[in-house]
């Protein structure tokens, strides 16, 4: 076996880049070789505790020779800017989520990886490595669940305080972030729900705008997707609500999913819905059910952001197949983009998006913002760094 180690250099060393450090230093097939970020202390400091060369300037780093792979984990528009070098530079790269603010930029990304398609391009979408997700998922694929009928998940346990948004000058603003929960916080779920039912066909979203925080972007969404094969569903996220709701229910032929509090309960109908509709003589009532607590594996031990970072690393030196695609990462950012259009179009819209539309849309929110700031400066580009995450 092979004792080679990917040379991977962090950009971005906020909260999340800085734990990517740690996690890249425990990985036995990587190598920790350079970091970087805007933040000349920030920066200096990092490179001499791990003993490693230090940038200022993301494009330094990249031409440096000292890196083969980077992790990209800096605010959200940046994200493209910097995957599109990094493959120019014959990179491999592994971003943080969202893949992209909008699918236009993610489009940008796709393309340039179509051009480099010997690198790896990956998303750091941890929550796949779950195995209560992964067993969801594995039902629905060996058609467990029969036939879909409709899916209902509320994610209101993303509670912020005002305080929290207060804390930095970027957070929930167009042109800082470019959305708010659907961009910030829940787009490891968004993630889930298209790995584990697909993409749906329309989407009706409902936002409200800075709702429950002074914010200019959206803290609680409320959206209805349909399908081409009729099955229907909701989606509810928002930071304004405490205490949360984490609950994932699907109805479908055989019975309902229930997935809440860390386990999945199987309430399975002993005769298929659509046979017992169609046969019973009953004129009320239903037919007999058993109830089945869906076994799953334990949680790993090890941090689910490492768990992807060696897959990553394993992809790069033995061809293993990626958990998280970064093109998929275009799905739960096209969906994302698709609730906030709808709601600020005021009408239902069809997927694929219109891209262009959206941008545009984007743009518009940006420069007629209320909540206009000097992210271009140096002080917020600091502010931003220093602590960029969730």
């Amino acid at each position: 076996m092979s004792d080679r180690k990917v040379k991977v250099g962090v950009v971005g060393l906020g909260n999340m880049g800085s734990q990517h450090l740690v996690f890249v230093s425990n990985i036995p097939t990587m190598e920790l070789a350079a970091c970087c970020d805007i933040v000349p202390e920030k920066a200096q400091k990092a490179g001499e505790k791990y003993n490693i060369p230090y940038f200022t300037n993301a494009e330094d780093m990249m031409k440096s020779g000292l890196i083969e792979a980077i992790i990209i984990a800096v605010p959200h528009y940046d994200h493209t800017t910097i995957a599109i070098a990094a493959f120019e530079h014959d990179l491999h790269v592994l971003t943080e989520k969202p893949v992209g603010v909008h699918k236009n930029d993610i489009l940008k990304m796709i393309a340039a990886h179509k051009a480099h398609p010997e690198k790896r391009f990956a998303a750091m979408f941890q929550q796949r490595m779950l195995p209560i997700y992964q067993k969801i998922r594995q039902l629905v694929q060996r058609g467990e669940l029969g036939a879909i009928q409709r899916i209902n998940w509320i994610i209101t346990d993303w509670f912020r305080s005002q305080a929290y948004y207060d804390s930095g000058s970027w957070r929930a603003t167009w042109k800082g972030e470019g959305g708010g929960v659907l961009l910030n916080q829940c787009p490891h779920h968004i993630d889930l729900y298209q790995w584990m039912f697909g993409m749906p066909s329309k989407v009706r979203g409902f936002c409200g705008i800075g709702k429950y925080h002074k914010i200019e972007v959206e803290d609680e969404v409320t959206a209805f997707f349909e399908y081409e094969d009729g099955r229907t569903a909701v989606f509810i996220t928002s930071t304004g609500e405490a205490p949360g709701t984490n609950r994932l229910e699907v109805t479908c032929d055989r019975g309902k999913l229930i997935v809440e509090n860390g386990s999945i309960k199987f309430i399975r109908n002993e005769i298929p819905t659509a046979e017992f509709r169609s046969t019973t003589k009953q004129l009320f009532g239903t037919g007999p059910v058993w109830t089945i607590d869906v076994p799953f594996g334990a949680a790993p031990s090890t941090p689910l952001h490492q768990l992807v970072l060696e897959n990553f690393a394993d992809s790069i030196l033995n061809g293993t197949n990626l958990v998280a695609p970064a093109e998929e990462g275009l799905n739960s950012v096209e969906l994302a983009n698709s609730m906030l259009f709808s709601s600020m179009q005021g009408e239902t819209v069809n997927l694929p998006l219109d891209g262009d539309a959206y941008e545009t849309m984007l743009k518009g929110l940006i420069a007629n913002s209320d909540f206009k700031k000097e992210t271009a400066s140096g002080a917020v580009a600091a502010d931003m760094s220093a602590s960029f995450g969730k």
